[in-house]
């Protein structure tokens, strides 16, 4: 009896939905801005985000102004879920110049910002909001992260755990605990954490981000009675290994669960050591559970394995216990070369220094500070990030990737910049999900990083959205090889630095 009165209310809503967009050109009252309110908030718990957006907006119309307001911010929430952050930036800064004191207008429009990838500023706010208002578990969620992207990971726990107290039906509070635990190699706390997370979610809720959590908790928890990344011998080693340069990238031997040694590129782009399936079926590892990923390319959102390497060896390092992504089911004929086995000692929580000129990388928890002509804060974000400056008026934050080969920007930067009518070169460019039939060559753009300029520079334009939507903030970029190998680069995580010094 309760399964089928269950059914007759989800016939009901569907019904109302159908009736109420008949009707959404006419002139609402205030009733009727209620009942529009009331189905945005059925159909985002329903999952149906775009459906609530609409109907948010419906209710905004209400000439009860505690409606409308009520509606617009929930319509920047809704927004935020679904990747929408230029609408979210838009309303947030419509509202906080009518509400310039409201504290949780302040906040959503840090978390709009923080989406838009301009963390700086979102920083600036949070932290502003927290002191205005000590008690926002919100506002204290943002400190949290921005603390977490610059590896003071005790501190952002200490904010997320206070957060959590807080508001413990917050399920963002739990997401951002659970990546903090994972970073801090602590997987049993992190999967309880992002469990907490998916029971907080709408029952019908079936988006990426939900079936990345639920697949990260069968994955944390096979690492029961395990040491993850366990890295062998003195902790404060340098490792200091050889490698070779192939084709723009940074190339290495190293030995996976003890077999012979193979080659592994160097990519920081990666969030994991990722292997083929080649690679996976020859050494005999079997996936734990299923993720998503996404990357560059046409194919978009790509279901990949997961599963767990014994050892890593590349010279004096080893390292036990490595979550490794499976490039299973391979991209085979759409891309024009077969995928390749690589490596991130950033995913291992390990700093690197790479002299492209001697060809030589050092490896280790904290490199010794050396000279450099450039030291630009980094972020890390699942990957390394560094701020840049387009046009001397457009911030925008690039990924530091060292198995990348150009300096990219993303689409909606490009959009962005506004230069019509500008020469777009069409290019072919294939990444780790395929063709970007939408890549071309945007000429005459400039580009800098703090000191570090570049004059009137074609830059190659590429769609990131999908992964930018993944990882929960809009990706301005990517910069590789053309830009790192002038320089001896060293990522520095305890220092949360980039670091160039001219060869």
């Amino acid at each position: 009896m309760r399964h089928a009165r269950a059914i007759a209310v989800a016939v009901a809503v569907s019904a109302a939905a159908a009736s109420f967009v008949v009707r959404a050109a006419d002139p609402l009252s205030s009733v009727d801005a209620e009942l529009q309110f009331q189905l945005g908030t059925i159909l985002s718990g329903d999952s149906r985000y775009f459906e609530a957006m609409t109907a948010f907006d419906r209710a905004a119309t209400s000439p009860d102004r505690s409606l409308a307001v009520r509606a617009r911010k929930w319509k920047v929430r809704t927004g935020l879920i679904v990747a929408e952050w230029a609408m979210a930036r838009g309303e947030t800064e419509r509202l906080a110049r009518e509400f310039p004191d409201d504290p949780e207008v302040a906040t959503l429009r840090a978390d709009a910002l923080w989406g838009s990838g301009q963390f700086d500023e979102a920083d600036a706010l949070y932290r502003e909001a927290l002191k205005r208002t000590p008690g926002s578990s919100r506002a204290r969620l943002g400190v949290a992260r921005s603390l977490a992207t610059r590896n003071q990971l005790d501190a952002a726990l200490t904010e997320a755990l206070a957060a959590s107290a807080a508001a413990p039906r917050d399920g963002e509070i739990h997401f951002q605990v659970g990546d903090i635990y994972e970073r801090m190699n602590r997987y049993d706390e992190a999967a309880n954490a992002y469990t907490n997370f998916v029971n907080l979610l709408p029952n019908k809720d079936r988006s990426e981000r939900a079936a990345w959590s639920r697949t990260e908790v069968v994955f944390l928890k096979a690492f029961a009675g395990k040491t993850p990344i366990q890295v062998q011998g003195d902790p404060a080693q340098v490792h200091t290994l050889p490698f070779k340069l192939v084709n723009e990238k940074v190339v290495v031997r190293a030995r996976i669960n003890g077999e012979r040694a193979r080659d592994l590129v160097l990519d920081t782009g990666a969030e994991e050591t990722v292997i083929s399936e080649d690679t996976a079926r020859h050494l005999g590892v079997r996936p734990i559970t299923y993720t998503l990923s996404a990357g560059v390319g046409d194919v978009g959102l790509r279901g990949l394995q997961l599963g767990r390497l014994d050892t890593i060896e590349i010279g004096t390092l080893t390292v036990k216990n490595v979550p490794v992504l499976i490039k299973s089911p391979g991209l085979g004929a759409r891309i024009p070369k077969k995928e390749t086995d690589s490596f991130s000692p950033l995913a291992l929580g390990l700093s690197v220094s790479i002299d492209y000129r001697n060809s030589v990388m050092l490896i280790a928890r904290e490199i010794p500070k050396g000279p450099s002509d450039f030291a630009l804060p980094m972020r890390l974000q699942r990957l390394a990030l560094v701020r840049g400056l387009l046009n001397k008026s457009h911030p925008a934050y690039f990924v530091v990737d060292t198995g990348g080969q150009v300096i990219s920007i993303s689409t909606a930067v490009a959009e962005g910049l506004d230069m019509k009518p500008a020469r777009r070169i069409p290019l072919k460019v294939f990444g780790m999900s395929g063709w970007d039939k939408e890549a071309f060559l945007l000429p005459g753009v400039d580009l800098s990083f703090d000191t570090l300029s570049y004059t009137n520079m074609p830059l190659v334009v590429l769609n990131l959205r999908t992964p930018s939507a993944l990882l929960g903030f809009e990706i301005g970029g990517i910069v590789g090889h053309k830009f790192l190998a002038p320089y001896r680069v060293t990522m520095d995580l305890p220092r949360s630095e980039l670091r160039l010094a001219k060869n």
